[in-house]
């Protein structure tokens, strides 16, 4: 049976995967270092990292200019009326722009998650911006409060990374019916033409309808011979839901 600890963890991943909006908290610059908070979007990497695509001349741009210390703090709504049961989960880290050489793969991900957003990169002045996280405090709902195993949470490129792309065609071309009964299994969607989007360490995005889904591993997956793992697992587990 799972722990208390442990099904904070699942549920915080989830709506971390799940989600590209949240309220980033910034150290203001020009207002005597009192708290800044703004609306942003975000994708996550294929590890723990929150991305945001930022405008130079956007306020908490400035501020992680000159602090990089923010908090980005993502919410839920909640289906029973009472908006303090919603899920929260805060994450507390360093805002640093991402290197130059690096830039061409966080833009093909980030408009992956966004495609609106690929009209920003026609434009100067906007940069890509990763949260290394080193804190992570989830809220369930009532009493369903802590801070998390940061283990998890800490940047740690995983060995696939460079492989992800030739995964995904492998996924898509030879084994699509694990793609298609994953979805209908979890989110009760049958779709003959979805597709993987994306992997990260903690399980794949399906695009179906133009609507992203995240599935989940039962662990995160750090090696090609993990994700394999945990890949043929689900095919093993939603067998039955083959369209």
């Amino acid at each position: 049976m799972i722990n208390k600890k442990a099904q904070y963890e699942v549920n915080a991943v989830h709506l971390f995967r799940s989600s590209d909006t949240a309220v980033l908290s910034t150290i203001s610059k020009s207002s005597d270092s009192y708290p800044f908070g703004s609306f942003v979007t975000f994708s996550s990497s294929t590890h723990r990292e929150l991305v945001i695509y930022a405008s130079d001349i956007a306020e908490h741009t400035k501020n992680i200019w000159h602090d990089s210390r923010a908090c980005a703090t993502i919410f839920s709504t909640a289906t029973d009326g009472d908006k303090q049961t919603s899920a929260r989960l805060s994450l507390i880290g360093d805002l640093v722009k991402v290197e130059a050489d690096d830039q061409k793969n966080y833009e093909s991900r980030f408009i992956k998650f966004l495609p609106e957003s690929k009209e920003y990169s026609r434009m100067h002045g906007f940069n890509f911006y990763k949260l290394n996280i080193n804190k992570a405090r989830w809220i369930g709902g009532f009493g369903q409060i802590g801070w998390l195993d940061i283990a998890d949470w800490i940047t740690k490129t995983p060995a696939w990374k460079e492989d992800e792309l030739s995964m995904i065609k492998h996924m898509n071309d030879d084994h699509h019916n694990v793609v298609c009964s994953a979805l209908k299994a979890n989110f009760g969607i049958a779709d003959q033409d979805a597709k993987m989007l994306a992997l990260c360490t903690d399980g794949y995005f399906v695009l179906s309808e133009d609507q992203r889904y995240f599935i989940a591993f039962e662990e995160p997956c750090y090696s090609a011979g993990a994700i394999r793992a945990a890949l043929v697992n689900h095919a093993k587990a939603y067998r039955s839901f083959e369209l």
